[in-house]
């Protein structure tokens, strides 16, 4: 394989992971990183999964998540209580300064309730976060698998 063949290889392989890498959203001092959500159909219940970075010096706090596709939209925790899953709503996400809140399977999470159309595999869904310092965040959750435990273009 020639040096400019192997070169262009190299390029198209890094271009076909910027997709993934463009969802990636920064508002003030943080950064939303892999939105991502699971295949589910329409009237089902959704959930997204994002991390929020703070790379400043005051803490902010996610309050709120809407999107046009839910009748509702909701902040959550899921813990095991013994060998039941429970899962509850919370008034709001802390992002600690300088530090990482991961939402992801298994912990915090968004619900989306009521999906008034299915979310498909490989698809978007739009999701506004509103955070208290750094305001309205839109973002779009890719759509993965429905039994996802990650997004597949993870970076």
């Amino acid at each position: 394989m020639t040096a400019t063949r192997r070169s262009l290889l190299i390029g198209a392989a890094l271009l076909a992971a910027l997709p993934a890498a463009a969802q990636d959203r920064r508002a003030g001092d943080l950064v939303i990183e892999r939105p991502w959500s699971r295949a589910a159909g329409a009237n089902a219940t959704g959930v997204g999964f994002l991390t929020i970075r703070n790379t400043g010096a005051a803490p902010d706090r996610l309050l709120s998540a809407s999107s046009p596709i839910a009748r509702r939209v909701e902040l959550h925790t899921m813990s095991m209580d013994g060998a039941v899953m429970r899962m509850r709503p919370v008034e709001d996400i802390a992002v600690p300064a300088g530090g990482t809140v991961q939402l992801a399977p298994g912990g915090l999470h968004i619900m989306l309730i009521g999906l008034t159309q299915p979310l498909a595999q490989g698809g978007r869904a739009p999701l506004t976060l509103r955070f208290e310092r750094a305001g309205e965040v839109q973002v779009e959750l890719s759509v993965e698998a429905a039994g996802a435990r990650a997004p597949q273009h993870a970076h």
